[in-house]
């Protein structure tokens, strides 16, 4: 992969820290009043999700990292984790669980989401921004809260939970924000 120097730095470009590939987060351009140039930069790896804070001085420079996006379809989950399906090549991967549980809690087979490839193999899964699932389970409402914004608990098809207001009922579909997992509207077919 191509070198990038510090002068290209931006937010959201992905390199090769240490092995592992990062993705740029923040990055700062700091001229001290005398010496060299800095750039403060903020770092996320994208296989473990932790964050590095690093410094690099005018004329260094990063190696790019090979990652690229693509749809994906999301098939089943079986005991080695989750099974998804290229969209373009038709392949077949598996993500571990612990990578993906929280991500996946809003998707049913057959949805269409993204997964990032580094050097073609996959390491991450984004949801697709908003879901449209069935409530199979919650509490009926208690008369007369209406009057402030009262929420309760619902189960919804794929098992997660998530907090409505108190009108939805068993059986009704509702909007959810897949990635922060907030409710968003009922849905009237």
């Amino acid at each position: 992969m191509p070198q990038i120097n510090t002068g290209d730095f931006r937010k959201g470009i992905k390199v090769i820290v240490e092995g592992d590939p990062y993705e740029m987060l923040e990055c700062n351009f700091v001229k001290p009043g005398k010496g060299q140039a800095l750039y403060k930069t903020r770092l996320r790896n994208l296989l473990k999700g932790t964050i590095l804070d690093r410094t690099y001085k005018s004329g260094d420079s990063l190696e790019g990292a090979d990652v690229r996006k693509n749809d994906a379809q999301y098939l089943y989950r079986d005991a080695n984790g989750y099974i998804f399906m290229d969209q373009d090549s038709f392949e077949q991967y598996t993500l571990p669980a612990d990578n993906v549980a929280e991500k996946v809690q809003f998707l049913k087979e057959g949805d269409i989401c993204g997964l990032m490839y580094w050097n073609d193999v996959p390491i991450d899964m984004t949801p697709p921004q908003h879901v449209i699932l069935e409530v199979t389970y919650t509490e009926p409402a208690a008369r007369g809260n209406t009057a402030t914004n009262v929420s309760k608990p619902a189960t919804v098809e794929t098992g997660a939970e998530v907090q409505v207001p108190a009108f939805i009922e068993n059986g009704e579909k509702i909007k959810i924000d897949a990635s922060t997992g907030t409710y968003i509207e009922r849905v009237r077919e």
